[in-house]
């Protein structure tokens, strides 16, 4: 791995955007553009953003046990995915802690896995110690592939005027390849913002053209460039969790909320025995949401106390610009995770109330996972 910060094929459209530029997983990448975090998630909610996501992995697995790959190493079901359809999962250990969460892209002959880019080599390691011994090819594809997200309700106004593929009938986790402003592409209809979007999948040499075209064509319904500051603010307003805060190889997926992507019917996958023993067993810790009821600005790290004890610690946490108010993640005993209960935050040597809630703290996005 380098030593110094990569770029993406859209750098220097970040540069020129006003983007303020930090490192994230490995990457200089932009956090928010001259205008700033507010408005960028505002254009997502009302209208659409465009996000560089560049800086995720993709690798293709092909060949007569790529599928038994696939179900070995995925919590979920892959065995029913349809070609143009794809799913959310996790990558587990023996244990049950998370590697990482990704999507499954079932292809005419193949698979591509979209990795996050702070896990890529972690991944693709794992990948190939497990895909040992079976008849597949696995290729890293990464570098070759840019990922544009243009996400919000005025997305699919945008797309249509540059494509002829039927946008209306993509479903929500279903993709198809074409072309977008006169570049083949997989078009996704998937998301990180809870609102209606695209997921653009383009040959890293067209990225700058892509990039500018649906900044051109959206230029009079409001598109706004958005960094990682926005896309925080608005995968948590849905309780989206994000790997590194919320999910790490401490935890399970059935202590992440993540349980819905648990398959135990299907044959054996990496963890399962860890799954079913918790299944019946119960968890120690859950992660949940947690709504402050008095003003605060929750951020990563700080304490959650209960009965003036420290019970855990916020994984992710911000001023949510939609609702108004604090809100947060963090994993706390299991006794304690039910909505409603009373939780306490620590800011310096103050404790700001707050309470258990259901995600999404959201709900008026257009789709949710």
């Amino acid at each position: 791995m380098e030593d110094t910060l990569k770029r993406t094929p859209l750098y220097h459209e970040h540069i020129a955007l006003g983007g303020k530029m930090v490192p994230f997983a490995g990457y200089e990448m932009p956090v928010h553009y001259k205008d700033g975090i507010i408005v960028e998630h505002e254009a997502v909610r009302m209208a659409a953003g465009l996000f560089d996501a560049s800086h995720m992995g993709e690798f293709k697995a092909w060949g007569p046990q790529a599928l038994d790959f696939i179900q070995k190493v995925s919590v979920n079901d892959a065995s029913n995915l349809e070609v143009g359809q794809c799913q959310y999962t996790a990558l587990c250990l023996e244990n049950g802690g998370i590697i990482d969460d990704f999507l499954i892209y079932r292809m005419r002959d193949q698979y591509m896995l979209v990795v996050n880019a702070s896990r890529r080599y972690e991944d693709w390691d794992w990948l190939n110690r497990n895909a040992d011994g079976l008849e597949l090819k696995l290729e890293d594809q990464s570098e070759d592939i840019a990922l544009i997200a243009l996400q919000g309700p005025r997305s699919h106004e945008i797309i249509v005027s540059l494509t002829d593929v039927r946008i209306d009938e993509l479903r929500y986790y279903r993709f198809i390849e074409g072309y977008v402003g006169g570049h083949s592409v997989i078009i996704s209809r998937t998301g990180y913002t809870g609102e209606d979007g695209f997921e653009i999948y383009v040959a890293s040499s067209d990225a700058v053209a892509m990039w500018n075209k649906l900044l051109e064509v959206g230029e009079n319904i409001g598109i706004r460039p958005a960094g990682l500051g926005a896309r925080d603010s608005l995968r948590l307003e849905m309780g989206f969790a994000l790997y590194g805060n919320d999910l790490d190889t401490d935890h399970t997926p059935l202590e992440s909320c993540l349980g819905w992507l648990v398959k135990l019917d299907k044959k054996d996958f990496l963890g399962r025995d860890v799954l079913v023993r918790q299944t019946k067993d119960g968890v120690s810790c859950q992660l949940v949401g947690i709504k402050l009821t008095e003003r605060g600005f929750p951020r990563p790290g700080y304490p959650i106390v209960h009965n003036n004890e420290e019970v855990g610690k916020l994984t992710s946490g911000t001023l949510s610009p939609t609702l108004g108010y604090g809100i947060a993640m963090g994993y706390v005993p299991s006794n304690l995770s039910i909505p409603g209960t009373n939780l306490g935050i620590r800011v310096r040597n103050k404790v700001i109330s707050g309470v258990v809630q259901s995600l999404p703290f959201y709900k008026g996005g257009s789709v949710r996972r």
